[in-house]
């Protein structure tokens, strides 16, 4: 299984928690006459081909190798055949820059998904699950990974929010994925060129949330899936595959912006009242240090 992540050095402890999740969540299932997750422990151990990108450019921290190389260690724990790979996407970057969305609330890191094309040992993949560093996984994702992607660029879920105003494809057609979760077929992506027209979507044009309104505007053929490939909500629910920590809108007593991220185990207990990832973030406490 191909997984992608992109950013700097802060997305290290998501990414170690995100990490963790796969190797000790990745083998349950969903019994729906229990409605619970079981772990399937006569299920071989996945396969993980991790890839992080990364650049070093104006005052950004880079993801360092030193804890790409600690996360490779810990993965092959797990599967000797699984790895994590460190990749400096500089050059690509630099010479392509999404110079209309610099100055952005995000850090240029949160566009690195958009130059997949350009980074030759992403790009000669059949295809590759891009995370967000604040996903958490609860449960098997093969299914999802696995899925028929013939003719198809990506395949995602629905933007709680951004579905309702964002309708690049029939005015009121909801079709405004996501890009937390990712799959995408990259053959097909390179055919299209579609990472290259979002990229220079972003040189010459400012949007809100570029890189996520680039992908929506340019990923021409898509697959829409259940929302347990990528849960926003707080909460996950019983089935929920990827849990995504995303910001929430929160009405009363006022309106604020939620933010709590896996790793901040505090909130994660005393905000959104979730103690079921506590065999994951017992075991980060350990290991966090060693990033």
């Amino acid at each position: 299984m191909n997984v992608l992540y992109c950013g700097d050095t802060g997305i290290s402890r998501g990414v170690l928690v995100s990490i963790l999740s796969l190797l000790m969540n990745g083998r349950k299932h969903y019994d729906a006459k229990k409605n619970v997750m079981i772990d399937d422990t006569k299920m071989e151990q996945p396969i993980y081909n991790i890839y992080i990108m990364t650049i070093r450019y104006d005052g950004v921290k880079p993801f360092t190798e030193k804890t790409a190389r600690f996360l490779d260690k810990l993965v092959k724990g797990y599967n000797s055949k699984s790895f994590v790979k460190l990749i400096d996407a500089t050059e690509v970057f630099v010479k392509n820059l999404p110079s209309k969305n610099m100055g952005s609330y995000f850090t240029p890191c949160s566009m690195l998904r958009l130059y997949v094309d350009k980074v030759s040992e992403i790009a000669r993949l059949d295809r590759i699950l891009y995370l967000d560093y604040d996903v958490v996984c609860r449960g098997d994702i093969s299914e999802f990974y696995n899925m028929n992607l013939d003719g198809v660029e990506a395949a995602g879920v629905l933007d709680i929010y951004g579905r309702r105003w964002y309708h690049y494809h029939g005015l009121f057609k909801q079709d405004y994925m996501n890009s937390g979760v990712m799959l995408f077929n990259v053959s097909e992506c390179l055919k299209s060129d579609m990472f290259g027209k979002a990229v220079r979507l972003c040189a010459g044009r400012w949007m809100m949330l570029a890189d996520q309104a680039a992908l929506n505007k340019t990923i021409e053929r898509r697959i829409l899936v259940d929302r347990k490939y990528n849960e926003q909500e707080e909460r996950p629910r019983a089935d929920t595959a990827l849990h995504h920590f995303s910001n929430n809108f929160k009405f009363w007593p006022f309106f604020r912006v939620q933010k709590v991220k896996p790793f901040e185990k505090e909130k994660v207990h005393n905000v959104l009242g979730i103690h079921e990832y506590d065999d994951i973030l017992n075991k980060y406490e350990k290991l966090v240090d060693e990033l």
